[in-house]
């Protein structure tokens, strides 16, 4: 097992994902110790491949994955090992936000910057459901109280919380829009330019100033050569699916099949 440990390590090592793959082997080792389960916090979509991974590597354990409704990003890991006969629990809880629509208009990002002014970490949040008039924001269980004494104001507005139940968020629907285009090469410029609809100039600042992710992990290059099944995501533009690469055409350029989800 420590081999095992030792290869995933080094797999991560230099990127965004080093501290939490160390963190995540260290709960999947205490699972398959003790022959129980243990809980992450929330994950973004790559570390919850990273959990896997994990999970696979070190063998007799089973990773299952929760975000409280149907359909969330953000999800915690559960690492169970194949002899535990109990059933375990996430621990997760809902709380909602409510200020007055007429006078202030806040923002997913308002939420967030706010909850974390708090002094907590990123893995005790997970999806923020905003509307015009309240967010619905998903937690870790045992955070809810203390979020709810004293979350009082996001951005200039004062705001109201309370426990909200799990049953109340709707699953998530998201909007689905297929784009066929072609682009000059399969550079991550081009890619994102064509499918959020933006200047390739323009998504190379974008990229340059980090609001672009390339599954699940801020894009650095934006010659990064982009491939069939990748992910790119843009801060407030949503996420872009390479659905199809396919081939070239007459004029010598790439004809895609992107899927832009909002």
């Amino acid at each position: 097992m420590q081999d095992s440990h030792e290869k995933i390590i080094r797999y991560y090592k230099g990127t965004e994902g080093e501290q939490m793959a160390v963190k995540l082997v260290d709960f999947a080792e205490q699972a398959k110790k003790n022959r129980k389960y243990k809980l992450s916090g929330f994950l973004t979509p790559f570390e919850q491949e990273m959990a896997n991974t994990i999970a696979n590597s070190l063998g007799d354990l089973i990773v299952d994955f929760n975000g409280g409704f149907v359909g969330a990003e953000r999800q915690r890991a559960v690492f169970c090992h194949e002899d535990f006969a109990g059933k375990p629990v996430f621990e997760i809880a809902a709380i909602k936000a409510e200020w007055n629509g007429e006078f202030a208009r806040l923002s997913h990002r308002d939420v967030l910057g706010s909850i974390l002014s708090l002094g907590v970490t990123r893995e005790c949040v997970g999806d923020i459901i905003a509307t015009k008039e309240f967010a619905k924001i998903i937690v870790d269980k045992k955070m809810a109280d203390y979020f709810i004494a004293n979350l009082k104001r996001i951005g200039d507005a004062g705001v109201e919380t309370t426990l909200d139940d799990l049953s109340n968020i709707e699953p998530k629907e998201e909007r689905v829009k297929e784009i066929s285009a072609t682009v000059a090469s399969l550079r991550a410029d081009s890619i994102a330019a064509a499918g959020f609809g933006m200047s390739r100039s323009k998504m190379t600042d974008e990229i340059n100033a980090e609001k672009v992710q390339l599954n699940w992990q801020t894009l650095k290059n934006a010659a990064q050569s982009i491939k069939q099944g990748d992910i790119l995501s843009m801060r407030g533009r949503g996420r872009l699916e390479v659905a199809e690469v396919r081939g070239q055409t007459k004029k010598g350029r790439i004809g895609v099949l992107l899927k832009r989800f909002f």
